[in-house]
């Protein structure tokens, strides 16, 4: 007993020392619901708001955030060194991220690879890939994960199988909307297949033709063949001659301490519902190595992690990590590993990482440019340059940012040293 009082002092001395060398401040900040661009632009656009905001809970809610009102932060986009990308675009309330920054993320590397300017649908990926959802909850009797979430490089496995097309040729935008809202859409998808499941009805055929009925009528039914500059392209014929995008050169690049490092393994979260054992898993150090080479060398990335932080304000679209969260110096794999296994590191965005701000101001940090889809970067208003990005700082992508896509060729030194 008296050891365990000596060692429980001891943590106590120490952590109240570490403690008073705290400076990062938290504040409690209320919001109110029916305000900001997610209640205010998709929500009236949808029409969502208008039949559920009167029976809704309006109380505000409240959330203990870091006090970044006094810091001097890198939240313009012009301060960093940037390779091309389309401007932000909204996925609107449907969990799409995962296609939205993958597909920005083609884009800029069909850009970089041909100097061609393309906009290629996100919801063309969106639609398949929920019929090889639907496809494999059949064959497995149910025993499959079917949700609105996926991984990046569920976008490179649906266009070898599907190829890809124009976002002119296929908006899945229906009724003059603004905004994509898949909720009503999900829903009746899930309840039929709940029915096979109840029924133990396992026909492949006609479970999957009522899936796409249900897509069709909500978001439309994706071309089979299109006009581009002149020219009739299929969805195959458009990814391999037009975009010439090969998405066997794309991989996987992932850090996370459960698995061994420099082996393939499997990237255990509920969106990789495929079970794909294809993530490249290295050491941390490496890890931040090669996201930081990768932009300065003119490689995007499809990165992927937690955004639902304390450290990671909407005020001012900058993400930090909060020295009473934990200090610069301590992050490392271990605390890394320590929080996704305790699940306060979620894998819940995927974004796509666009520039770099070396040594901000002599810190001896570097900043990076995220461009997002999402509605929370969105809060600071249309007219702010800051509209639709984020500012990563490199602990906060070092402790919080678990993955990412990117191009073979980036990375090429380091995937030799697999086997």
């Amino acid at each position: 007993m008296k050891q365990v009082f000596f060692f429980a002092s001891a943590l106590f001395l120490v952590t109240s020392a570490m403690a008073q060398k705290n400076v990062d401040k938290g504040i409690v900040k209320v919001y109110e619901k029916g305000k900001g661009f997610y209640y205010e632009s998709i929500l009236t656009d949808v029409n969502a708001i208008s039949d559920s905001i009167e029976n809704e809970d309006k109380q505000p809610f409240l959330l203990f955030l870091m006090d970044q009102s006094e810091m001097d932060l890198p939240s313009d986009p012009g301060l960093y060194q940037r390779v091309w990308t389309q401007p932000v675009e909204s996925q609107g309330n449907a969990g799409t991220c995962w296609s939205f920054s993958t597909t920005a993320f083609y884009e800029s590397e069909v850009y970089r690879l041909t100097g061609k300017q393309v906009e290629i649908s996100e919801i063309y990926t969106v639609y398949w890939e929920y019929v090889e959802k639907a496809r494999r909850y059949i064959e497995k009797r149910g025993n499959s994960l079917f949700a609105e979430g996926s991984e990046g490089n569920a976008v490179a496995r649906i266009m070898k199988e599907y190829g890809a097309v124009p976002l002119e040729a296929y908006t899945g935008l229906t009724g003059n909307r603004k905004f994509h809202s898949h909720a009503a859409m999900f829903d009746e998808m899930e309840a039929f297949l709940k029915s096979l499941k109840a029924n133990n009805a396992w026909n492949v055929e006609y479970g999957l033709e009522t899936i796409r009925s249900i897509m069709n009528h909500y978001i439309g039914e994706p071309p089979v063949s299109f006009v581009v500059d002149g020219k009739t392209y299929t969805p195959q014929t458009y990814l391999n001659d037009y975009l010439k995008i090969n998405p066997d050169d794309y991989v996987e690049i992932l850090s996370y301490k459960q698995e061994p490092y420099w082996e393939q393994v499997e990237y255990k979260v509920p969106d990789n519902w495929w079970h794909s054992k294809e993530y490249y898993n290295v050491p941390l150090d490496v890890y931040m190595m090669l996201v930081k080479r990768s932009i300065k060398d003119g490689y995007t990335c499809s990165i992927g992690g937690d955004v639902s932080e304390t450290g990671l304000s909407r005020l001012t679209n900058c993400a930090l990590i909060p020295d009473f969260d934990i200090p610069s110096d301590y992050i490392n794999e271990d605390a890394r590993q320590f929080r996704f296994s305790n699940e306060t590191t979620t894998d819940d965005h995927g974004m796509q990482l666009i520039g770099i701000l070396e040594n901000y101001k002599g810190s001896g940090k570097d900043w990076y440019l995220i461009k997002d889809s999402s509605s929370g970067s969105r809060n600071v208003g249309e007219d702010d340059p800051s509209f639709g990005y984020y500012f990563f700082s490199e602990d906060y992508i070092k402790l919080k940012m678990m993955g990412f896509t990117i191009h073979k060729d980036a990375v090429k030194d380091i995937l030799k040293k697999f086997n």
